[in-house]
């Protein structure tokens, strides 16, 4: 039988053996590699988180970049009533209760700005305030800030601002690294289940033609029976062959819907959807080299980026660390300020209104404490220093692991689309010269296992070419077929 008859014939019987209910209808879908591996991108489980996770990462980098622009904040009391007794003390030393009723309304309007090279903050303010006597007078008081300036100032204490600058961006870089790689997983996952469909599948196509060719076979041995040309035990070896393929069809159909199962689920097609897997072929042999494929690795794969902010992240905590055993803070306020009656006095005759603090903290005795975390700290930084030279190790062994199999494996795939056009040549030549009686049963059966597993390696062999290759891809982030780097439009992926 023809390999589309055979195709043809796996299609049309996986249809039937599915009970159909009502009206519905299948949907028989012809589908190649890179089809799949297009729609596991777009609408697979393992995509979706993987996006949702840049998505955090975006957001944070955001913010991180919106706290070195200027901030406009408003905030206000509207309004602030107060009708309550209250303990006041006397000049005499006396303390008495003391009424208080009063409505009062408060605004402020703020520009504050982060300052990346000391680490501080300035900040411009305009403010007024309204005070309503319930009691008493009875009378109104507005006080303002027509403008104030304020400056705070950490000194000898580190600069976390000047930190972040360094460490934000490249966490970044690292999340859409580590984005494409996820991509990159899903591909290999996919790899997975779509060559699992289409081994099960070549199974029951072997499966087929084996029963077809039992079937044909057991009927020549009957009517050769019939003249004595064979045995009775030969005629029921044939017999036997014949069962034998019948049962091997049906456990092979269980396999093919169950791998169909699962491949539907994963790439997130419906019930009614029946895969018919496409057998790749090879595009044009590529040799990888193993230092190229490393240099390409580190300068795109978030490993690197990962290794980098993991070492600010040391130098970092040690640096806080040291910064901790002194604490000096400058605070200064500059402005003016008026009050009166009206609200359009409140405004003349200012007068200053300034504020200069200088708050420290210098332990005298902490007995080594301060000191033992900066130890700690530096004791860290060495550890992860170690751990990221043995993890640069294994990753440059996994390059060159992953490099030589996709190389090797270019050979070895050859080598079994050779064997596996010998072996179904070996087996129809061995077919006509039993049915001439020129050859045995044991013969026969040999050449029929030997066709059966040179297909299976093939396919197997052909499974382990495309996952080595897209396993250096997601490694790379390289796509050597098209000579670029492996690149998405983050912003427009993010607004999806």
């Amino acid at each position: 039988m023809k390999k589309k008859h055979i195709i043809t014939f796996i299609i049309l019987h996986l249809a039937s053996c599915i009970q159909i209910h009502g009206q519905e209808q299948y949907n028989m879908i012809r589908l190649t590699l890179n089809k799949a591996i297009q729609l596991a991108a777009q609408q697979s489980v393992d995509a979706t988180m993987a996006l949702n996770e840049l998505r955090t990462a975006y957001w944070e980098y955001r913010t991180h970049r919106a706290d070195q622009l200027p901030e406009i904040i408003l905030t206000g009391t509207l309004p602030q009533y107060t009708n309550t007794y209250s303990k006041t003390l006397l000049a005499d030393g006396d303390y008495t209760n003391v009424h208080s009723n009063w409505l009062g309304l408060s605004s402020m309007l703020s520009i504050g700005q982060n300052i990346p090279l000391t680490g501080g903050r300035i900040s411009l303010s305009t403010s007024l305030d309204f005070t309503r006597q319930l009691s008493g007078s009875k009378r109104n008081e507005y006080v303002s800030i027509p403008v104030g300036i304020t400056l705070s100032q950490p000194i000898f204490a580190i600069n976390k601002q000047k930190w972040e600058r360094r460490i934000e961006p490249i966490r970044y870089k690292e999340a859409k690294a580590a984005y494409i790689e996820s991509v990159e997983e899903v591909t290999l996952n996919t790899i997975i289940h779509y060559f699992n469909l289409l081994y099960e599948k070549e199974n029951y196509n072997v499966a087929l033609q084996n029963q077809e060719n039992a079937d044909k076979l057991y009927q020549i041995a009957i009517a050769k029976r019939k003249i004595g040309h064979i045995s009775e035990n030969e005629l029921m070896q044939l017999q036997l062959s014949a069962l034998q393929a019948k049962g091997l069809v049906t456990e092979a159909e269980s396999s093919v819907n169950k791998r169909m199962f699962q491949l539907r689920a994963f790439l997130g097609f419906s019930e009614n959807d029946i895969i018919d897997p496409v057998t790749p072929g090879t595009t044009s042999t590529i040799t990888i080299n193993y230092n190229e494929a490393l240099q390409k690795a580190l300068e795109n794969n978030a490993f690197a980026k990962n290794i980098r902010r993991r070492q600010l992240e040391a130098e970092y905590q040690v640096a806080a660390a040291k910064g901790e055993r002194r604490s000096i803070q400058l605070d200064i306020s500059l402005g003016y300020t008026g009050k009166d009656i009206a609200l359009r006095h409140a405004y003349q005759h200012l007068r200053s209104n300034q504020l200069i603090e200088i708050s420290l903290s210098i332990p005298l005795l902490d007995w080594g404490k301060r000191r033992g975390k900066v130890k700690v700290a530096e004791s860290n930084r060495e550890v992860i220093m170690a751990k990221v030279k043995q993890e640069e190790l294994a990753f440059s062994q996994e390059i060159y692991l992953v490099v030589e199999n996709y190389n090797n494996q270019a050979r070895q795939l050859h080598i079994a689309q050779q064997a596996d056009a010998i072996a179904a040549k070996r087996y129809t030549t061995t077919i006509e010269t039993f049915m001439v009686g020129k050859i045995d049963i044991l013969d026969l059966n040999d050449a029929r296992r030997a066709k059966d597993d040179a297909r299976l390696k093939y396919i197997n062999e052909l499974y382990k070419y495309w996952s080595y290759y897209y396993n250096i891809r997601s490694l790379t982030l390289y796509d050597y077929h098209t000579d670029s780097n492996l690149d998405v439009e983050f912003e427009e992926i993010i607004k999806r």
